[in-house]
């Protein structure tokens, strides 16, 4: 019986910065950096969670999908939750974390806003609504 999502992987062109961006500007936590023989296995997740993000060199494939454009409503790869999205977006803004809108919005589900990282991958962050147990929406 299948127990857990391990990983969901996201393409980018330099590990290095993308490992500052998920860690000094998301406060994301650096869980394995392993060389191996198909190139360095480089993983982050938020502190506490099972569910880790891959950070894998493939130039071809980081950033936006094909026709995708900024502000589209099409959302990011991986989706991060937050008990307090308002709260949140200041301090990663005040950390120079880049956001496709310049403000989070309210949407039916709760509080939304897209985070790009250097390569252009789209992390939603996102709040649940009050009526789904998500804190102050």
């Amino acid at each position: 019986m299948l127990t857990n999502i391990m990983y969901v992987t996201v393409y980018v062109t330099d590990q290095d910065r993308a490992l500052g961006f998920y860690v000094d500007g998301l406060g994301l936590e650096k869980r394995i950096d392993h060389p191996g023989p198909d190139g360095r296995f480089l993983t982050v997740a938020v502190p506490g969670s099972a569910l880790e993000i891959v950070l894998w060199p493939h130039p071809e494939s980081a950033g936006l999908p094909a026709g995708v454009q900024p502000g589209t409503g099409v959302p990011g790869p991986v989706f991060i939750e937050s008990d307090d999205l308002r709260a949140d977006f200041e301090v990663l803004r005040g950390r120079g974390v880049t956001f496709e809108q310049p403000e989070p919005e309210d949407y039916g589900f709760g509080i939304r806003i897209e985070a790009v990282d250097p390569d252009g991958n789209r992390i939603a962050l996102r709040q649940r609504a009050a009526w789904q147990g998500g804190g102050k929406a």
